[in-house]
């Protein structure tokens, strides 16, 4: 087998911003700040503004290459999956972003999303009964819910058929559904599809925000540790410990976070982790790492 790139040359990174961008809507603000305030008086300095510190967008992705080569060791080489996108700038991060790795129930994102998609096409809301499912699937990650709703919906070819629809590429589905497998590269996809203008209308975001920036507490851990203080995350976590693998743990996280003030789509999946609690630190670990990459204030073009 082929060893597997660990980050995002150029191609890579422009095949993510193809990926995402072609269903973002980024507007642009002008900010002219306040009016300059009167002169300092003769003989005394103007207080001097904090520096702000500036990074090429390029080291800044070496820099946190290094960072993860450094956290990832032992049995998660290989099993790692990354990749953040600032919506406002257009910046990617990815780490492995294109490695498939077990989903867990981050794929409850993808049965969320194609009962939107199926309830437009109907040209109607979800049921009553379709929205407790949902609710209970997201907010409480409860499995009876995501395989009524995966077996209601019509299962791996209705699901299929929706990652067309969402730009979602190399996501492989099997019936028991927490064992299909993902790359981050793909989540980031279907998180573009929730925050921005696209395959799902105005209602079928908010329905899926709302589910999504309410998961019970005890989930709420994962890509939020990379979002700014007061502000609410959107997500969603998976986790599972796998038989196969001795008993070792699949934990993922994916979502929308604010950090900089700026949205960042993000997602970061891994395997092979000795314990969830493990698996919960390298998690965010590396969300805070991919968030900085993306957000890092960009050096000035140089004067020509």
């Amino acid at each position: 087998m082929a060893p597997r790139r660990r980050s995002w040359g150029r191609r890579r990174r422009g095949a993510l911003l193809a990926l995402v961008l072609g269903v973002l809507v980024v507007t642009a603000t002008n900010d002219v700040g306040p009016a300059p305030g009167p002169a300092p008086a003769p003989g005394i300095s103007p207080p001097r503004a904090p520096a702000v510190p500036v990074v090429d967008p390029a080291v800044a992705a070496r820099d946190a290459t290094a960072a993860i080569d450094r956290l990832v060791t032992g049995a998660s080489v290989d099993h790692v999956s990354v990749a953040a996108l600032d919506v406002a700038t257009g910046r990617p991060f990815g780490y492995a972003a294109d490695t498939p790795i077990q989903t867990a129930s981050v794929v409850k994102l993808d049965i969320l999303e194609t009962l939107l998609l199926q309830s437009q096409d109907d040209g109607q809301p979800p049921s009553a009964e379709a929205r407790e499912l949902a609710a209970l699937m997201i907010q409480q990650s409860d499995n009876d819910a995501a395989s009524r709703l995966w077996e209601d919906l019509g299962g791996v070819p209705v699901l299929d058929a929706a990652h067309r629809r969402l730009g979602v590429r190399a996501t492989q589905l099997f019936d028991h559904w927490g064992s299909s497998t993902t790359p981050a590269s793909d989540r980031l996809a279907l998180l573009a599809a929730l925050h921005a203008p696209g395959p799902l209308d105005a209602d079928s975001r908010h329905f899926a925000h709302e589910l999504m920036t309410t998961v019970v507490e005890e989930q709420r851990w994962g890509v939020s540790a990379a979002a700014d203080p007061g502000t609410t995350t959107a997500l969603k976590n998976g986790w599972t410990p796998v038989d196969a693998d001795d008993g070792r743990w699949v934990v993922g996280s994916v979502g929308i976070v604010t950090a900089a003030g700026r949205p960042v789509l993000l997602a970061v999946l891994t395997e092979q982790q000795p314990s969830k609690d493990a698996g919960i630190q390298l998690v965010e670990a590396l969300s805070r790492i991919a968030a900085q990459a993306v957000t890092a204030h960009p050096a000035p073009a140089s004067p020509r």
